[in-house]
């Protein structure tokens, strides 16, 4: 271990923030005990698209991005190279998401209406990035015409 940089096992703000509300409490990623309506289940609005039987959901990312998780090999396996981006933690997750996907060659849209952060600094600052770095910043009505 490096001296001048001692391994901490403090986490991040906003990581204690998610863990607080229960956003990713499972017991496991292939265990669904308390699931539903435990604050890390689907929103019931979104639960007919998601559960539709043809919806692929990956295994949860840890933290931001989904450099730990299925979600390229999912992807992949289904030739799928456009992805439609949007989520709740505009400046951590989604953005995180956004440059890997970029990074492994996906083209990536991102719905501005269908994403925030943690405070209006924290989004207008995402906001500003995804205008830099999206193949496409679309708002939620944009991108329902064109499906």
């Amino acid at each position: 271990m490096n001296q001048n940089h001692p391994v901490t096992t403090e986490i991040a703000t906003i990581e204690k923030a998610m863990h607080e509300v229960g956003m990713y409490d499972r017991p496991d990623p292939l265990d669904l005990t308390g699931f539903e309506g435990s604050g890390a289940d689907f929103l019931e609005v979104y639960k007919p698209y998601i559960q539709d039987g043809k919806t692929i959901v990956s295994s949860p990312h840890k933290v931001y991005g989904p450099e730990n998780n299925d979600l390229m090999l999912q992807l992949r396996k289904r030739g799928i190279d456009k992805v439609i981006l949007a989520g709740m933690s505009a400046n951590l997750c989604v953005e995180s998401h956004l440059r890997e996907l970029l990074e492994q060659g996906f083209e990536v849209l991102v719905v501005k209406d269908a994403t925030t952060g943690p405070g209006p600094e924290a989004t207008q600052a995402a906001m500003v990035n995804y205008g830099l770095i999206a193949n496409e910043v679309v708002t939620t009505d944009e991108i329902t015409q064109r499906l």
